[in-house]
């Protein structure tokens, strides 16, 4: 019999909790699990930074789930995106599965009356996208008067997607008593601001500098013309031999073409992007982590919550719009201490953009020189026009990207969707049905 120590036992957890976790094989705690959990149990506010991949989910969802089962109240978690809010949920339900925890699951895709029926089932905790608690909240089918901790997980992610109106209009319906968690990989000044008007007195816990990435991850890159992207992606495919490989892309077209082209040559792949259904991103994600595809081509938006075990490779086929997107890409690889790998297609007037990622992450990315047997491109500059005496692309540089100087602040693109940013693929307008009668139901008991 196995006399090893759990570790969690020293946070101050229930010991039916520890004994959970034990079961599942959680023995040695994160440093911001570590950090955060005694601080949440104490009932503070916590700013957490820290990286992707670093056990966020159990850094909040633990101690949440013990000061609901002795104090009362429910929980709240934001996510940015459904990806995201299926992860948290299932992460939860591990440990809560044998608790008699009940959640609910709030996200654009799924059909409204089953959400309904959850919220009047009594949840301990919510889990939800804005754009959709939204909807219930202006359709009257949700009241978030019993909630005691409130969860902002990935919230640079959410202000940049542009769901503030969304954040403003749920906070006034949380009471002012609660605690407030909020964890992100960044600390761009917009999370400063709604800490300091949201939170009161917030513990700071920094596991890394914001922006940082792991060190676990081996950060390359290969300056390529565009119409040699595709010959090296096909070429990495071919020689390289991790089973799973995370390609990001762009655009929602960009990641269908990218895909379909992939297939066309011969390797397993799937895409994952805002114009899929709901049912369509979770069929790719499950083939993804058993293994039935081996490439995932996925945009910024759709891949948050891609928590997918060992991933050995993630490719930047397009540099993203903002910097603080290529610490979260480049973060689904290299978790939880594992190695990993990330490799960044750049044009050749992105040097700068390269140079910027380098200040932001205080890493080197290397630079390797290109496989022997890739076509020759079609070079469309002039001829003798260096790298560095050409005038620099902004950053990701499309007719709608962001400009050094605007990271942070959304683009005309996003602001177009600020109202709400999945109502592109929800596909979801039924009429909604009024809340059950028969008087409020009591919320079953957690016990530990």
């Amino acid at each position: 019999m196995s006399t090893t120590v759990n570790e969690f036992a020293g946070l101050q957890l229930a010991e039916k909790l520890v004994g959970i976790l034990d079961s599942l094989g959680y023995r040695t705690p994160t440093p911001i699990q570590a950090q955060a959990i005694p601080v949440v149990l104490k009932g503070d506010d916590v700013l957490g930074i820290a990286q992707t991949g670093t056990g966020k989910t159990f850094a909040f969802g633990l101690p949440m789930l013990q000061r609901i089962a002795r104090e009362g109240g429910s929980g709240l978690v934001l996510a940015p995106t459904r990806e995201l809010a299926i992860q948290i949920q299932e992460s939860l339900m591990k440990v809560g599965s044998q608790l008699r925890l009940r959640t609910a699951l709030l996200i654009g895709g799924a059909p409204m009356d089953r959400q309904r029926r959850d919220i009047q089932a009594k949840p301990h905790v919510i889990i939800a996208t804005p754009g959709r608690l939204v909807d219930h909240l202006e359709q009257r089918t949700i009241s978030l008067s019993s909630i005691s901790v409130f969860v902002l997980d990935e919230a640079d992610r959410m202000l940049d997607m542009g769901f503030k109106p969304q954040l403003d209009k749920i906070v006034s319906k949380v009471p002012a008593q609660r605690q407030t968690l909020l964890f992100s990989a960044t600390m761009p000044p917009d999370i400063l601001k709604i800490a300091h008007a949201w939170m009161k007195t917030p513990v700071h816990i920094e596991i890394a500098r914001a922006g940082t990435t792991a060190d676990t991850i081996q950060q390359q890159g290969y300056f390529v013309t565009k119409d040699q992207k595709i010959a090296l992606l096909h070429t990495l495919l071919t020689q390289r031999d991790e089973k799973s490989v995370l390609v990001f892309s762009r655009t929602k077209h960009g990641a269908k073409k990218l895909a379909a082209t992939l297939r066309a040559g011969g390797h397993t792949a799937v895409e994952i992007h805002a114009n899929r259904t709901l049912a369509q991103r979770r069929a790719a994600l499950d083939g993804f982590k058993k293994g039935s595809y081996r490439v995932l081509v996925a945009t910024d938006i759709a891949a948050r919550g891609i928590d997918v075990q060992g991933i050995g490779l993630v490719v930047n086929f397009d540099l993203p719009d903002a910097l603080d997107d290529y610490v979260h890409r480049i973060g689904r690889t290299g978790r939880a201490g594992r190695k990993g790998n990330a490799i960044s297609f750049i044009l050749p007037d992105q040097r700068r953009d390269v140079q910027s990622i380098e200040r932001l992450t205080k890493a080197r990315i290397d630079v390797l020189a290109l496989p022997e047997l890739l076509p020759t491109p079609v070079v469309k500059h002039a001829i003798g026009d260096s790298f560095e005496d050409r005038e620099p692309r902004r950053f990701g540089s499309s007719s709608r990207s962001r400009s050094h100087a605007s990271f942070g602040q959304r683009s005309p693109y996003s602001a177009a969707r600020a109202a709400s940013p999945e109502m592109q693929s929800r596909g979801d307008h039924r009429p909604a049905a009024r809340p059950a009668s028969g008087g409020p139901r009591r919320r079953p008991r957690v016990y530990f």
